[in-house]
C-alpha cells in the first residue's frame, strides 16, 4: 500500500493491511541481515498500530509494562497524539515518548 494516505486518514482495515506489509518488509529485511531497515519497518508498524489503539485506554499517572521490553514499566504523565509522554521506573527518570501502542496494562484482566 505505496501511497501518501497518513496514517489518521486510513481506515482500520487499511491500518491493519498496512502492518501486515511493515512487518513481511522488517521479516525480509531480518533474514537478509540489514538490521537498521529491520528496526525502521518495526517501529513504522508500531507506529501504524498505534492508531487502532483508543487514546482513552492510557491514562496519565498510571503505570504501563513497555511491550518488547520485559520487566520494564513506563509512568504515563501526559498524552500528546499518539505518543504517552513519561518515564522508565527504576532509571534515571528523563521524560521519553512512546508510541501508545507499546503499553501493557499492568492490571489483571486487561
Amino acid at each position: 500500500m505505496e501511497n501518501d494516505k497518513k496514517y489518521s486518514q486510513m481506515t482500520e482495515q487499511e491500518l491493519r493491511s498496512e502492518i501486515a506489509r511493515l512487518m513481511e518488509k522488517a521479516r525480509k529485511a531480518e533474514q537478509l541481515g540489514i538490521l537498521n531497515e529491520f528496526a525502521v519497518y518495526q517501529r513504522k508498524a508500531v507506529m501504524a498500530q498505534s492508531f487502532l489503539v483508543d487514546p482513552a485506554t492510557i491514562v496519565p499517572g498510571e503505570i504501563y509494562k513497555i511491550q518488547g521490553d520485559e520487566g520494564v514499566f513506563f509512568k504515563v504523565d501526559y498524552l500528546k497524539g499518539r505518543f504517552a509522554w513519561g518515564y522508565r521506573l527504576g532509571g534515571e527518570l528523563a521524560a521519553e515518548a512512546l508510541p501508545i501502542a507499546m503499553l501493557a496494562s499492568v492490571k489483571s484482566g486487561k
